[in-house]
């Protein structure tokens, strides 16, 4: 970062808000795999008991969030640089004519990092569910939309207490007899691969960025609207009683050898700013371009006016995106526990998408489909297209800290377009071996889950350790750092009780 390309923090509101935008670009990410899919599953399982926990979840990860962002653009480093520095063992070994090196850390991010692309392989699976419900390409596979449709319309009429309609639904059904298999998601997913990877390698990122973020807002107004809506409905309207019992710290019974719990705690690890988010967001950041203007460290107080100016950008960057995504996430879960939870229909397998639309039903009738199928494409392949550009730019600068590669500027900009090829082919193939997007999306939750200990841990040595002593934050601030991090350890600790050991 050079010293020629400092700017002054901007002061006033409207000058402020010209400059946000890394928050953004993660709330545009963050709706699909966790909000959509987890938080609908885990409204789904746990009805309303569990809001409590999604709010937090929500919540709690911004002070890591935002103090990730203040050592980047203070220090000039990125996320991987910054925590390779974390004392504690390291690996080493030959690799060719170069010396890999890597802490424990960089390790468990590595593993997590695979984790990541089979839960982007569960989004781009999403994607083919949902066009293969609107434009199926084989007769199979229209057959099958009409069976999968008419199963969940029934739970939906029986419910309602439609007697008629429950009868001319199961006469329906009986017509139509076995599902027949069909493999349109796939062909679906395997198109939307080829089209990002055509995004990716031609550098349209800013406009897709741009289009997605604003598909997204449509989708949760929509959403917000739709469950404003649902209160008309008394068979599903959400009563006070219930929000109160969601607020009130409550953890739901075990049922038929499910534990709302386990779903719960894989959610809590990607909704809001999930792992692999917390240390994207830097990145997003220097793109930004809040590190340069900051400049590189000086001992004058210009330098410390600069760097507070901008950390104060990010705070509203951050507190500003949360605000969105938190809306939205609970507008999701609330849906999936006054409708889902009800009937017991849980999103699971290639029926994912059909059985999310059916939070739609009630207020949009036959329109509910195509609502919430437009709206789904739009905010899974959002989540798809900038979660792989995030990972895009986190593998590279893997490469560069490990050491197994020193690339200049021309080289980086083709190991993105190599990596923008290769990271989506081993996304879907994910989905094509395995096609049980809500599996894979919570595999990778709960990975991120134990991760956020290991980040709040770092959080914690670079404010006291690496931050300078005349950006130091308050008391309050210093605070809220410890409850995150001990917040982390009991997820982290929890994840690995429930899925590792018991």
């Amino acid at each position: 970062m050079s010293s020629d390309k400092t700017r002054k923090p901007p002061k006033t509101v409207k000058g402020i808000l010209r400059n946000i935008g890394p928050g953004m670009i993660l709330a545009g990410s963050i709706v699909g795999s966790g909000e959509l899919i987890a938080t609908t599953r885990t409204g789904a399982e746990a009805q309303f008991d569990f809001l409590w926990l999604i709010i937090l979840g929500c919540v709690v990860k911004v002070f890591a969030q935002i103090e990730l962002g203040r050592h980047a653009i203070t220090n000039g480093k990125t996320s991987l640089a910054a925590v390779n520095e974390i004392p504690g063992p390291r690996f080493r070994c030959r690799v060719g004519k170069r010396n890999f090196e890597a802490n424990w850390f960089l390790l468990f991010w590595f593993v997590m990092f695979l984790a990541v692309l089979a839960q982007q392989g569960g989004i781009v699976g999403g994607v083919g569910q949902a066009l293969a419900i609107s434009l199926p390409i084989t007769e199979k596979g229209a057959e099958r939309n009409h069976f999968i449709s008419a199963s969940i319309s029934l739970e939906i009429a029986k419910e309602e207490g439609n007697r008629e309609r429950v009868l001319r639904l199961e006469q329906k059904l009986q017509q139509i007899g076995n599902p027949p298999k069909a493999k349109d998601d796939i062909y679906w997913a395997l198109l939307i691969t080829v089209f990002t990877i055509f995004l990716l390698l031609n550098g349209k990122f800013s406009l897709i960025e741009k289009f997605s973020i604003m598909l997204v807002a449509s989708f949760t107004v929509v959403t917000i609207i739709n469950l404003w809506a649902l209160q008309s409905y008394e068979a599903w309207a959400v009563k006070p009683e219930e929000l109160m019992r969601g607020l009130s710290f409550n953890f739901p019974e075990i049922k038929d050898g499910n534990n709302p719990l386990i779903t719960a705690i894989s959610t809590f690890g990607i909704i809001g700013v999930c792992a692999a988010e917390l240390l994207a967001y830097p990145y997003w950041c220097i793109e930004k371009g809040y590190g340069k203007y900051v400049g590189p460290k000086e001992e004058g107080d210009e330098w410390v006016k600069r760097a507070k100016g901008w950390i104060n950008v990010m705070h509203w960057d951050s507190w500003g995106a949360m605000v969105v995504y938190t809306f939205c996430t609970i507008a999701f879960y609330l849906l999936g526990a006054a409708i889902l939870g009800r009937t017991g229909l849980v999103p699971e397998g290639s029926e994912m998408i059909q059985t999310l639309s059916t939070m739609y039903e009630p207020v949009f009738g036959s329109s509910a489909r195509i609502i919430f199928l437009a709206g789904a494409i739009a905010v899974l392949f959002s989540t798809f297209f900038i979660a792989i550009a995030a990972q895009c730019r986190l593998c590279l600068d893997f490469i560069k800290v490990s050491g197994l590669a020193t690339l200049c500027s021309t080289q980086k900009k083709w190991a993105l377009k190599i990596f923008g090829i290769f990271l989506p082919i081993i996304c879907v193939s994910c989905y094509a071996f395995f096609p049980k997007p809500v599996i894979l999306v919570l595999i990778s939750g709960t990975m991120q889950a134990i991760l956020l200990p290991l980040i709040g841990f770092a959080v914690l040595y670079f404010r006291y350790q690496k931050s300078d002593p005349r950006l130091r934050p308050s008391k309050i601030w210093d605070l809220c750092l410890w409850v995150s991090f001990f917040g982390f350890v009991v997820i982290g600790l929890y994840q690995v009780y429930a899925k590792l050991l018991s």
